[in-house]
């Protein structure tokens, strides 16, 4: 579990899971982005992790594999749907998402911390809208959750 106590706000967020989208999150054009294992493999320690995909380059299956993370696939026409389903079945309140996409929005807003990753195949408007933070690579929101104060840091009054 991760805990975050963000002063000036009343807020405590209490994480236990992560749901993270692969497609230009993780990944460009469907090869994991060095740097990212590692960290996964230290925030498996302290919370499940959770990989959803709608698969556009077919790589889901092996970079699950390769980070020994569960993996759930979404419908490409409906995915930020299902993204959210999947969010509400963990306790989106104790629940971190990462996304890029325009079908993460819906994850991002419901989550209790939600972080848009900019990276090298871009990121939506609206998903930067609906997040609480933004980076500009992956690395970098993994290392938020590795080293809460800097949630802190950005999210205080």
């Amino acid at each position: 579990m991760i805990e975050i106590v963000i002063p000036g706000r009343n807020a405590k967020l209490s994480i236990d899971h992560l749901l993270l989208d692969i497609n230009g999150t993780l990944t460009v054009d469907g090869h994991l982005i060095p740097g990212v294992k590692e960290r996964i493999a230290r925030l498996k320690q302290i919370v499940e992790v959770h990989l959803l995909t709608a698969d556009t380059y077919g790589m889901g299956t092996e970079v699950a594999t390769a980070l020994g993370c569960r993996l759930e696939l979404v419908d490409p026409n409906q995915g930020g749907l299902d993204k959210v389903n999947y969010l509400a079945q963990l306790s989106k309140e104790h629940t971190a998402a990462i996304g890029n996409g325009y079908n993460d929005i819906y994850m991002l807003d419901e989550a209790a911390l939600g972080i848009a990753v900019i990276g090298s195949e871009g990121c939506s408007v609206r998903a930067l809208e609906k997040a609480d933070i933004v980076t500009n690579a992956i690395n970098d929101a993994l290392d938020l959750l590795l080293n809460p104060k800097r949630i802190v840091a950005t999210l205080r009054a």
